[in-house]
C-alpha cells in the first residue's frame, strides 16, 4: 500500500474534484465517517457544509483541507468496501485523524485499486492538528503496520519513487548519416508498430516523432497518396524530412497503410480500458497547480511516463494534442478522451488555473465580494478574495448547491487591542496640548 498526502487551503477543490468522478462514472462515496448520517442518507450540500463548519471553527488555519490517497497492488482489486472502509478507519486513527469527519471515495480510475479520503485538520474544539512531517512521523509508520495487520501486498519503498517511471525503448533515436538509414528505420518501426496502441496515422507520428521519423502519405494531390502508398522518411533536429524516403513495402514487415488500417481498429478497441488514466493524471495535474501553462502541464506529465505532443501552425497557435502513455503503451488525440483534453479545452482550462481572480470574467457573486472588499487593506483584501472565489471545478448539476455554498459571509475587520489603544492615548494628548 502507498500512501499519498496532500495538504490544501480549499476543502472545495478537494470535495468538487471527488465529486466529479463520482458524476463521471470514475468513482463512488463508499463512506463517512464520524458523519451523522450515512454516505448515501446525505446529500452533496450535507456532506460538504458539515466538513465546513468544521473549518470555520478556526479561520486562522490557512491550510485546512487534506486529501488523502491510498493504493494497493494491481492484484488487490478485489477488495470488498467493507475492507477498504475497514482500512481507511485504521489508517486515520494511526495518523490521529480518527476522531475527524471524513469522506471515503474508491476511484475505478486507474490501473490499480485505490482511495481517497477527505477531511480537515480542524478538531471539534477548534484546535489544529499538526501536519509537520505527517507523512514521515506517522503515514509511513502506519502503512507498514496496516500492510502486516490486513496482508496486503507490502510496498517495498516503492512510495519513495515516482509513481510512473518512464522506460524509454532501448533504441537510439536516428541521426541521419550516421547510420544505415533503413536498417535505423527498421529497428524504430520494429520496436513500434506492434508494442503501441494507436488508432491513426497522426496518433502513430506522435510516437515516430519522438525518434525522429515520420509516416508519410505524401501531399493530396502527390502520385503517392492517390495510389495509397505510405513512405517512411527520417527527420532532422527541427522535425523536417531529410535524405531519400524509403516505401513501406521495401521492409521486411510491410508497414503499409493497409497494414496500419487494419491495426487501427484493432487498437481503438483494445486501448479502452486505458484512458482513464491519463485523463486521471491530466484531472489531478491541473487540481495540485494553480498557476499552470500547457508546457508546464506537459512537464509534469513526462513525469509519469506520458509525452503530450503539441501541433502548432506556422504562427505558434497550439491547434493539437496527442498523448503518448509510454507506461501503457497507449496513443491519444485529445478528442479521443474527450472534448475537455482536446487543444482548446485544456488551454482554457489551464487559463483558468493560472489566472487571477481580477482577470476572470465577473461572477455575480464576486461582484458583491468586490463591493465588500473596498476600502480593506490589501492583505486583507487578498485573504477575503480567495476565501470567497469559486472552486476550479464546480458541480456543473448543482448549481444552486454551490451558490449556497460560495455565499458571502460577514467578515469583521481585526484590528489590535493595542493600536486601538494607542490611538486613543495620541487623541487624549492631543486635547491637552491644546488645552
Amino acid at each position: 500500500m502507498v500512501a499519498v498526502i496532500k495538504v490544501a487551503g480549499s476543502m472545495h477543490r478537494i470535495f468538487n474534484y471527488n465529486e466529479n468522478k463520482v458524476k463521471e462514472g470514475a468513482a463512488h462515496c463508499i463512506g463517512a465517517e464520524n458523519y451523522p448520517l450515512e454516505a448515501d442518507e446525505m446529500s452533496l450540500n450535507s456532506k460538504l457544509n458539515y466538513l465546513l463548519k468544521r473549518i470555520q471553527l478556526n479561520e486562522n488555519v490557512k491550510r485546512n483541507s487534506l486529501h488523502i490517497s491510498l493504493n494497493f497492488d494491481p492484484s488487490e482489486i478485489g477488495l470488498p468496501r467493507e475492507k477498504l472502509m475497514e482500512i481507511a478507519a485504521t489508517y486515520m486513527h494511526k495518523i490521529g485523524f480518527g476522531e475527524q469527519p471524513f469522506l471515503v471515495y474508491q476511484h475505478h480510475d486507474a490501473g490499480h485499486p485505490h482511495i481517497h479520503l477527505v477531511t480537515t485538520n480542524i478538531r471539534a474544539d477548534g484546535s489544529r492538528i499538526d501536519l509537520h512531517h505527517l507523512a514521515i512521523h506517522k503515514s509511513e509508520p502506519a502503512r507498514k503496520e496496516i500492510e502486516k495487520e490486513f496482508g496486503l501486498v507490502p510496498a517495498q519503498g516503492r512510495n519513495e519513487k515516482p509513481a510512473y517511471q518512464l522506460e524509454p525503448i532501448p533504441m537510439a533515436a536516428i541521426n541521419y548519416g550516421k547510420i544505415q538509414s533503413k536498417k535505423a528505420l527498421s529497428n524504430i518501426l520494429r520496436g513500434v508498430l506492434d508494442t503501441y496502441k494507436y488508432a491513426s496515422l497522426p496518433e502513430l507520428n506522435a510516437v515516430l516523432r519522438q525518434y525522429n521519423v515520420l509516416a508519410d502519405r505524401g501531399a493530396e494531390n502527390s502520385r503517392i497518396f492517390k495510389g495509397g502508398g505510405l513512405v517512411y522518411r527520417i527527420l532532422d533536429k527541427d522535425g523536417k524530412p531529410i535524405g531519400v524516403p524509403i516505401k513501406a513495402s521495401d521492409f521486411y514487415n510491410k508497414p503499409t497503410l493497409k497494414y496500419l488500417d487494419e491495426k487501427f481498429g484493432r487498437n481503438d478497441r483494445s486501448r479502452i480500458p486505458f484512458k482513464a488514466r491519463v485523463k486521471n493524471a491530466v484531472d489531478k495535474a491541473l487540481l495540485d497547480s494553480r498557476h499552470l501553462s500547457v508546457e508546464m502541464l506537459a512537464a509534469l506529465l513526462e513525469r509519469q511516463g506520458i509525452h503530450m505532443a503539441l501541433r502548432r501552425n506556422e504562427t505558434g497557435i497550439l491547434y493539437g494534442i496527442t498523448y503518448v502513455d509510454h507506461q501503457t503503451r497507449c496513443v491519444f488525440n485529445g478528442s479521443a478522451l474527450g472534448k475537455q483534453y482536446s487543444a482548446k479545452a485544456l488551454q482554457e482550462r489551464c487559463l483558468t488555473t493560472g489566472v487571477s481572480v481580477q482577470d476572470l470574467p465577473a461572477h455575480p457573486i464576486q461582484k458583491q465580494v468586490g463591493q465588500q472588499l473596498q476600502g480593506k487593506p490589501r492583505a486583507a483584501a487578498a485573504r477575503d478574495a480567495e476565501i470567497f472565489s469559486p472552486p476550479a471545478y464546480a458541480l456543473s448539476k448543482e448549481g444552486s448547491i454551490l451558490e449556497e455554498l460560495i455565499q458571502p459571509e460577514q467578515v469583521n475587520e481585526y484590528l489590535p487591542h493595542e493600536l486601538r489603544k494607542d490611538k486613543k492615548r495620541r487623541k487624549k494628548r492631543n486635547l491637552n496640548n491644546n488645552n
